[in-house]
């Protein structure tokens, strides 16, 4: 496949714009669709991307690959899907691809858009309210940017996994990325499957194996096992969105509640048993993906081991092989038998930490080492909002190193996200307009007809203020509790000073 520029580069080398955009992902499109509420045809943005197109991470990820939500909350802003399938329809990857060029092309229509793919920011400098962006492709060519504004919508970085490396010849050694399950190789082969991992990617992973080969013995090495938020619970259908399941925004305000910064094991428990899912018994990860009670079954009843501990290597001895674990155990395994990575792909140590915002406000940096909201999607949308409107000086915005408290405490990662998005949730709906918030098309709430949402919005309304003293001490506890990056940033001065 080839790279696709569609904008020509200039004569002089120096390309200049209203905003760069560096990462045309989820949280690049949002981005772009904050933008155009506030720049129009006259104005230009410059979209650049180190991939060979939009799509952020859905351009490398494996073939088998859906949405764990249904399609129309996956956008930008409050741009409609063109697919014409039923509204709890999990996209797949072409799907969610043509959905990313569709939102270049609406979007294209309010602003100009030029497109640079296959470009990677080098370094970035700021003077005189211009910054100055070096991007270098992958044939050593460079490019430079100037504009009064940049936005890094890195998101997670999420890369694509490679094989593990193992030390025995006898076993077969694969990743999601590296290996068709649909594939001639794994078609003609009866040997076991070993997935290496419990979360989302595993369990696309076990649920494709199962579905395609009845009877192929598929076993799970599962670490600490990762629990799901159950789909049927979250997102009901037909008459039940009206009176069933659980609102997301309202489930996750709850979960901040009872977070105070020190009982994730408490938190954990209730959070599993009230509305989680999932085939690994006594699971305690979960990053908020997303199963339904079906393919929880399918997976259940097709796995034929699974062993709760960590991967260290496959050995040969004395003929034989045998998976090497953490805890120094090990157990045997078949020659010929097939080990897919499907580790995690979040958090692997992707760019290095900048605050959200410069000194002078005019660059953003999405990611989560200076996280202020749950998910990329929202940071995109929200934080260029804030920067158009010039209000990112004025407030006190909570940024948190996601990666470190991984490293540092995993289990709190979820509680402390959701305690983040409440906290500054409520200091950006009392500073930006109403419209803002309408807008935001991805909102989980938006599943259930319109009483239902309202009673979320009502709610928020009501108790978001009285709430916040209670997130900000939370987040305060678990900064001090593992010795990490999280509170409001030291402002530097404002951009016209």
């Amino acid at each position: 496949m080839t790279v696709r520029n569609r904008a020509e580069r200039s004569p002089s080398g120096v390309e200049t714009a209203d905003l760069c955009i560096v990462g045309a992902g989820i949280a690049g499109m949002n981005a772009l669709f904050a933008a155009t509420r506030y720049l129009g045809r006259g104005h230009k943005v410059i979209l650049v991307d180190r991939r060979i197109r939009p799509g952020g991470m859905w351009v490398d990820t494996y073939p088998y690959v859906r949405l764990h939500q249904p399609h129309g909350l996956f956008t930008a802003g409050n741009v409609a899907w063109t697919l014409d399938r039923d509204r709890s329809y999990l996209a797949n990857r072409n799907e969610v691809l043509d959905h990313f060029d569709h939102l270049v092309s609406v979007l294209g229509e309010r602003v100009r858009v030029d497109e640079h793919y296959g470009w990677t920011l080098e370094s970035t400098t700021e003077s005189g309210g211009t910054i100055r962006s070096t991007f270098r492709a992958g044939d050593g060519d460079h490019m430079v940017v100037e504009t009064p504004r940049l936005i890094k919508a890195y998101g997670l970085a999420v890369q694509p996994n490679d094989p593990l490396a193992l030390s025995s010849p006898h076993v077969r050694s694969v990743s999601p990325n590296s290996w068709d399950v649909n594939g001639e190789e794994m078609r003609a082969s009866d040997a076991p499957v070993w997935i290496i991992g419990s979360g989302k990617t595993a369990m696309d992973t076990a649920h494709a194996i199962i579905s395609r080969y009845p009877g192929r013995e598929v076993n799970m090495v599962s670490g600490a096992g990762t629990f799901f938020l159950s789909r049927d619970r979250f997102y009901p259908s037909g008459t039940r969105r009206w009176w069933g399941g659980a609102r997301p925004n309202g489930t996750a305000a709850a979960a901040a509640l009872r977070f105070d910064g020190t009982n994730e094991k408490e938190v954990t428990d209730w959070f599993r048993t009230a509305y989680g899912t999932g085939p690994i018994p006594d699971a305690t990860h979960n990053l908020y993906g997303i199963l339904s009670e079906a393919e929880s079954t399918t997976i259940v009843n097709g796995l034929n081991t699974v062993i709760h501990d960590h991967l260290v290597d496959a050995v040969a001895r004395g003929g034989a092989t045998q998976l090497r674990l953490r805890s120094g155990s090990s157990t045997p395994v078949d020659a010929g038998s097939w080990i897919v990575n499907c580790t995690g792909y979040v958090a692997r140590g992707g760019h290095p930490y900048e605050p959200y915002m410069s000194d002078t406000g005019g660059v953003v940096t999405v990611d989560d080492r200076s996280a202020v909201l749950h998910l990329p999607t929202y940071m995109g949308y929200f934080l260029t909002h804030l920067m158009f409107l010039d209000k990112l000086h004025e407030i006190p915005l909570y940024e948190l190193d996601v990666q470190e408290l991984r490293e540092k405490g995993a289990a709190t990662v979820p509680y402390t996200l959701a305690a983040l998005a409440q906290y500054n949730l409520s200091l950006i709906a009392d500073s930006v307009p109403r419209k803002v918030l309408a807008e935001a098309g991805f909102s989980l709430d938006l599943w259930y007809p319109l009483p239902r949402q309202m009673v979320g919005l009502v709610e928020f309304a009501l108790s978001h203020r009285r709430q916040r003293e209670h997130h900000r001490r939370t987040l305060d506890i678990v900064r001090d509790r593992f010795d990490i990056r999280c509170g409001p940033l030291v402002r530097g001065p404002r951009r016209s000073e």
